[in-house]
């Protein structure tokens, strides 16, 4: 009675934090129409209605704002007090949830695995997105993503290697334009622009001999995909600036040709990081050990 009251308070603020029952199920791991039986049995025991539902939309009603303003901070304090139980097992057990860029999510993938097969009775939910979230508000373990990317009131844990960018075109776009030699070659306006997960556009960060050239494409197109990006370039839409493992098969098979090589140096690499306001769980602190042991290695 107890798991299934808690996650009837679970299912009325994910519904409430991704505006739609749909997106609430996906994050939740159940089907719409289960969901909407919680939600439907909640409401027939406290007698009142949360939600405003059409077939388009769904929104709180006054009573429902009332309701979740009143239990979010409790759940979180029983989240919190099931961890602390939790973190004295012996084992590492349970759900951890991870949130990633893409290019972050491929990275951490093996050690992910690793994990999983040293504690089996651990599951993980690596959700990877574009969007910079609040990763305590929308209920994850952890997030991961480039250093200079992760929040300032975050603790944060370097993970590997640092990363390499790369600035490339296709080769029939360099039939009709001269190749640059260097960042003052570029013209701004052949250039995609790139929406970062913070929202701000990204300054492509070209560097020689230590000395930095911050450079401002202004292109007709701005992505915040690395593979519509990709698309593009390699449509002949103009220059784009990719993480390098982003577009390596491309330029060893010749579908696209590197430019400014000596101006595109080693980046930081990807951090994990995560709240220090948490009583960490067995599951979590494992995963952290885990991710330490590499970056030592």
């Amino acid at each position: 009675m107890m798991d299934s009251g808690l996650k009837a308070l679970e299912a009325v603020l994910a519904i409430a934090r991704k505006g739609s029952f749909r997106a609430a199920a996906l994050d939740l791991g159940v089907s719409t129409t289960a969901l909407s039986h919680t939600v439907a049995r909640l409401e027939a025991g406290l007698g009142v209605r949360l939600f405003h539902r059409t077939t388009r939309s769904v929104a709180l009603t006054e009573a429902g704002r009332e309701f979740v303003a009143r239990i979010a901070p409790a759940l979180t304090e029983i989240r919190a007090a099931l961890e602390t139980v939790r973190s004295q097992r012996a084992t590492p057990s349970g759900m951890l949830r991870i949130n990633a860029s893409v290019q972050a999510g491929r990275a951490v993938a093996p050690l992910v695995l690793a994990f999983l097969r040293r504690y089996p009775e651990m599951r993980v939910d690596l959700v990877t997105e574009g969007r910079l979230l609040d990763i305590v508000a929308e209920g994850f373990d952890m997030g991961i993503r480039p250093a200079d990317l992760v929040p300032r009131d975050m603790i944060a844990l370097p993970l590997g290697l640092p990363v390499r960018h790369a600035v490339v075109a296709s080769p029939d776009w360099l039939v009709r334009h001269p190749e640059p030699r260097s960042p003052a070659d570029l013209d701004p306006d052949a250039c995609l622009r790139v929406r970062l997960p913070n929202g701000a556009l990204l300054r492509w960060p070209f560097q020689k001999d230590g000395v930095p050239l911050p450079f401002e494409a202004s292109g007709r197109l701005t992505v915040d995909e690395a593979a519509i990006a990709r698309a593009a370039v390699l449509d002949g839409a103009g220059i784009g600036y990719f993480i390098e493992a982003d577009v390596a098969e491309d330029i060893a098979a010749g579908r696209m040709i590197r430019l400014l090589e000596d101006w595109t140096p080693n980046r930081p690499g990807f951090s994990l990081y995560y709240s220090g306001r948490r009583n960490p769980s067995a599951g979590f602190t494992a995963f952290l050990a885990m991710a330490r042991e590499r970056e030592a290695a």
